[in-house]
């Protein structure tokens, strides 16, 4: 589905991601993982054509997308969740989530998607004629989740999600990540929060100094010493 391919990225001269190469397959949770600085958000942003690839290749569904745009990108299937949400704050809940149907596919079932979104985060429902800089970080998270989901994406790309939250809304938003997952769409997860990304990925990718030292089967990180030690504080 998802194949990155020896990709280095640079910010002006310096090299941000070296050599990186990485796999989402269908119906796949996958998550990266790493410290402050590793180059995760790099990772995603340079999927996402945010950021330009110097070399390897990414490669989706057989074709090279490396070069494509964000809206290009969209239109194949791929969605970004960034960081911080991005919210149009000015706007209405609806009218964020009527922006991630762009594209004539997605809006063509726009409304049944609409209420899909709705019935995964109800507290969106009840928020939806307000504006959404007035709303908590938790529903922020929930809407930007609802705009990419808007979009039908087959990947789902989601840049720390959990940033920010409380304890009991970051239970309540890896519970809808795991039930968009199960609905058939893929999904890559950026995350500080290790536990809870390898209790929900299939596999993990760890990201240091911008290149991957390990990965592997999440469960089978989650018991290796040098992982609980720096990351799992065990």
């Amino acid at each position: 589905m998802l194949q990155i391919d020896q990709i280095q990225v640079n910010y002006g001269a310096a090299p941000a991601l070296w050599e990186v190469s990485l796999e989402v397959k269908t119906g796949e949770l996958v998550s990266v993982i790493g410290p402050n600085g590793a180059g995760k958000t790099t990772l995603i942003n340079a999927v996402m054509g945010l950021n330009p690839v110097k070399s390897g290749k990414i490669v989706w569904e057989d074709e090279t997308i490396s070069k494509l745009s964000p809206h290009q990108l969209c239109e194949k299937g791929l969605a970004l969740v960034p960081e911080s949400r991005r919210l149009f704050t000015g706007m209405t809940v609806r009218e964020n989530l009527e922006l991630g149907a762009m594209h004539p596919t997605a809006r063509a079932v726009r409304h049944r998607t609409f209420e899909q979104v709705c019935d995964l985060f109800p507290a969106v429902r009840a928020k939806l004629d307000q504006v959404s800089g007035t709303l908590s970080g938790g529903q922020q998270q929930m809407v930007a989740i609802g705009r990419a989901m808007m979009a039908l994406p087959r990947l789902l790309l989601l840049d720390e999600p959990s940033l920010g939250l409380s304890p009991v809304i970051v239970v309540e938003m890896f519970r809808a990540i795991e039930s968009i997952n199960r609905s058939g769409t893929s999904v890559l997860l950026v995350e500080q929060n290790v536990s809870r990304a390898l209790a929900i990925s299939e596999r993990t990718y760890v990201l240091e100094n911008g290149r991957v030292i390990t990965s592997g089967d999440s469960q089978e990180l989650s018991n290796r010493p040098e992982i609980r030690k720096a990351y799992l504080g065990i």
